[in-house]
């Protein structure tokens, strides 16, 4: 069972400064966020409650089975978290190349226009004529 399978069959919700949130929401959060409703704060908050659930207790003898939830929680969003980065990153790259490209125009068409300001009247002429 992959992680999402059993983040929607059991309905997992995740802490946030908005409230509970599902699988399906951590999608739409932003990175980062000044507010204190983004992926990272969602991360940390899984992570507190799992490091709560975590203390180790000198008298029982089963693992708190609240860990593996939370265990899995986590992965989901750090899945979520990773996924998001690459396509930030990808997004980035081609924003980049994008401006590159615009650049490299604009010094074509300026080039392009200084060579038809060395044309000679007669060859001016002469290509106007032939369109």
């Amino acid at each position: 069972m992959t992680i999402f399978e059993k983040a929607t069959r059991e309905k997992f919700r995740y802490p946030s400064a908005k409230g509970l949130l599902t699988t399906e929401q951590l999608w739409e959060l932003p990175l980062t966020a000044k507010s204190g409703f983004s992926l990272d704060d969602v991360a940390k908050a899984v992570n507190a409650e799992l490091k709560a659930v975590d203390t180790e207790s000198f008298v029982a003898t089963e693992a708190n089975p609240a860990k593996a939830t939370l265990e899995t929680k986590l992965d989901v969003v750090k899945h979520v978290i990773a996924v998001r980065l690459r396509e930030d990153q990808a997004a980035k790259a081609v924003a980049a190349k994008k401006l590159e490209k615009e650049k490299l125009l604009a010094v074509l068409d300026r080039k392009q226009d200084a060579v038809l300001e060395n044309l000679t009247e007669a060859e001016l002429l002469a290509r106007i004529n032939n369109l």
